[in-house]
């Protein structure tokens, strides 16, 4: 599958906010945001199915919103108050894997197509 192009990402004090976009999105995929965190496993942090339902993990909830905008073919996880623990490579796929259980992001790529990632980092 051809790859997604990621753009945002960076830097950010604890409680700063950043926005990540990918493109270009499908509709009739899900979308879906991952994240690799430092010594950690892959987790999916948000989605948007293809029947638009959005889900968020529960880490994130409250504070990331995940949209698709259709004019320009744009999907943009917004991060608001971040937290040190948000720090990780983030991954945008289009028809990614419904679950992933303790393997790293890029174990995934076999699933859909994904973005090359972008890094957040939070500090306090």
């Amino acid at each position: 599958d051809a790859q997604l192009s990621q753009s945002g990402g960076g830097s950010v004090q604890a409680g700063g906010s950043l926005r990540l976009s990918c493109s270009p999105s499908d509709r009739t995929r899900d979308m879906s945001w991952f994240r690799q965190a430092p010594n950690s496993a892959c987790e999916v942090v948000s989605r948007i199915s293809s029947d638009g339902t959005a889900s968020y993990a529960d880490s994130v909830k409250g504070r990331f919103t995940v949209s698709q905008d259709n004019a320009d073919a744009t999907f943009s996880l917004q991060m608001n108050n971040l937290k040190p623990e948000d720090t990780g490579r983030y991954f945008c796929a289009a028809g990614g894997p419904v679950s992933v259980a303790g393997r790293i992001c890029t174990a995934y790529r076999i699933f859909g197509s994904w973005g090359q990632g972008t890094q957040v980092t939070v500090f306090s």
